[in-house]
């Protein structure tokens, strides 16, 4: 009997042992069993966004691909025209001075133009510079009967081949040029702080100390990626009707410890044109730092920018394409210079002629893209003050502006960035840019 119930109890014992031991095997492998099935999702998951993120890169990158090309192909179609424009005259071809890497020639830039952009010494290039109106026609909405209001209006104030009683009444009209232009200078834009210009930090990046960008609309770089981790930089943006889309940007030439910072603004802010209104000297005083390579490539800190070719289209301007690379991104851009030669410090060009076919020229590469055109001269407000005021002048004719008030539009931009235009011979060759222009509209209309 004892034998009897030890052997049960043994049994048990050891039935218990069996069931703990399949217990155990089947909990290690239920819990194996949903590892493996987490793994799997977890795996597909991760497979899944790679995935998509691949397939967006490529799609950024064909984006980004396809705006260099269209880019490129705007830029060959700009020399083309200007080619074919000197073929029709019988004159010298254009010089083109391809760079190292370009395929088609490797060495140094060499060109009487573009030695004589770097010093006001260097003789004056023989060619001169050709008429835009009879390369391209005149397009705007304007219509004839708005066309003689505005030119009216320009000849009271200042503009003398364009009104019929100029002569008899001109002491009146200069004197009314003179009453405006003092009314300009009394003019006061609010809000004006520049603290940010002010840190001591900053101040060393400002080519001049009486010229800083206002607070409300500086350009503020992404200090995470800048060289120095800071955001400043002595520019301002400047919109015309649209606040969110700022038209301009108007900044000093760079120095050579902002260059980099120069470029990091043209690459966040998404620009593609650079419009440069004065030499790197004038009578010995260096007035922009040469931010972009003499040949080749150079570094700026996160931006490799690539000088392609540089083209001598007149006396007047030159212009230089660049590949502007990010090495952070591997990104790439093209971005072209329009280098405008005949503009003194202080001054005005010799005649409108000349800076009205630049601004076609800049125009036409720009073609209704929605990024700021960067604008500078030695301290972004005189010279880039003028040009910016001529072209969006005519920019809001050419969209059938029916009223045309220059003092209200450049008190719009003062309020925007200080000094913008600076003396009243600027304001006057604004006047009459835009009477020249206005004429050769009517001119356009009428053969039409």
């Amino acid at each position: 009997m004892e034998m009897s119930t030890s052997l049960t109890t043994k049994l048990e014992v050891l039935s218990n042992r069996v069931v703990k031991e399949s217990l155990h095997r089947l909990t290690t492998l239920t819990l194996t069993l949903c590892g493996l099935i987490m793994a799997a999702l977890v795996s597909g998951v991760l497979l899944f966004l790679y995935r998509r993120n691949a397939k967006f890169r490529e799609k950024l990158q064909g984006l980004t691909s396809r705006l260099d090309l269209e880019a490129t192909e705007d830029y060959q179609d700009l020399c083309r025209q200007r080619m074919q424009s000197k073929s029709n005259e019988k004159q010298e071809p254009i010089q083109v001075t391809p760079t190292a890497g370009t395929g088609v020639h490797s060495g140094k830039l060499v060109s009487k133009l573009s030695q004589s952009s770097d010093g006001a010494q260097a003789s004056p290039p023989s060619r001169s510079s050709t008429s835009s109106w009879s390369e391209e026609p005149v397009a705007s909405n304007m219509d004839i009967s708005t066309g003689h209001i505005i030119l009216v209006s320009l000849s009271d104030k200042c503009c003398e081949h364009y009104s019929p009683s100029y002569m008899e009444d001109h002491l009146k009209k200069k004197d009314r040029l003179e009453r405006e232009w003092e009314a300009l200078c009394a003019y006061e834009a609010d809000p004006c702080s520049t603290t940010a210009a002010g840190v001591p930090e900053n101040a060393k990046k400002n080519r001049y100390p009486d010229t800083l960008p206002y607070d409300h609309s500086r350009v503020i770089l992404n200090d995470l990626a800048n060289i120095s981790g800071s955001d400043y930089i002595n520019a301002n943006t400047i919109t015309d009707h649209d606040p969110r889309n700022p038209a301009y940007i108007a900044t000093q030439g760079p120095l050579p410890q902002t260059a980099p910072d120069f470029w990091q603004m043209v690459w966040e802010q998404g620009s593609v044109i650079i419009v440069m209104l004065t030499r790197l000297m004038e009578n010995g005083v260096a007035m922009c730092h040469r931010y972009w390579p003499e040949e080749g490539s150079e570094l700026y800190h996160n931006y490799e920018v690539h000088l392609v070719s540089e083209h001598i289209w007149c006396d007047d301007y030159l212009v230089r394409s660049f590949y502007l690379k990010n090495l952070k991104t591997s990104e790439t851009r093209t971005v072209t210079q329009f280098h405008f030669l005949s503009w003194p410090e202080n001054g005005v060009p010799p005649n409108a002629k000349a800076i009205l076919e630049f601004r076609r020229k800049v125009n036409k590469s720009y073609r209704g893209r929605s990024c700021p055109i960067v604008t500078h001269c030695s301290d972004g407000t005189g010279r880039t003050g003028t040009y910016t005021l001529i072209d969006m002048v005519l920019n809001r004719m050419s969209k059938g502006a029916k009223e045309i008030d220059i003092a209200a539009t450049l008190e719009h931009i003062r309020d925007q960035r200080m000094g913008m235009v600076q003396t009243k011979a600027q304001f006057e060759y604004v006047l009459t840019a835009v009477a020249e222009e206005v004429q050769a509209i009517l001119k356009a209309l009428q053969q039409n």
